[in-house]
């Protein structure tokens, strides 16, 4: 998957950047934005048990920052829902709670509404990193 500034569309999967990482929702239109907590920015940051699956407009959810949309390649298209199926996931997880910056965020939220299943390539970055750095720092 490649990230690129473009339309966004009914269904897509969308980002801004929050430091070295990345904030994730589903893009239903202008006026609602899908996501598992609002974009970690100072004004927004509450503990853990507070954060829910939220929708607010794409003006909060950008932070003025530029939005990029997810591209998907082919074999991706072909297992993604559809748009209206991926809208209808992420409005029914409204209110949910749970949040965990490792294990359970907003990617991981937005990969299920879009794919079915819960990933994070952050994650999955970090976790490449640790062994690396296990693996170099072992006598």
């Amino acid at each position: 998957m490649k990230w690129a500034p473009d339309k966004c569309k009914t269904g897509d999967m969308i980002r801004i950047p929050i430091g070295q990482f990345y904030h994730i929702g589903i893009f239903v239109s202008e006026d609602e934005v899908i996501q598992f907590g609002l974009p970690p920015i100072p004004e927004n940051i509450m503990p853990n048990e507070q954060i829910a699956v939220v929708a607010t407009d794409i003006d909060v959810f950008s932070c003025g920052k530029i939005v990029e949309v997810a591209k998907l390649d082919f074999k991706e298209k072909l297992r993604r829902y559809k748009p209206q199926k991926t809208v209808e996931l992420a409005r029914s997880r409204i209110g949910e709670t749970g949040y965990n910056i490792i294990h359970n965020n907003c990617e991981h939220f937005a990969y299920e509404c879009v794919f079915g299943v819960s990933y994070c390539s952050q994650e999955d970055e970090l976790r490449q990193k640790w062994r690396k750095y296990q693996s170099d720092n072992q006598d």
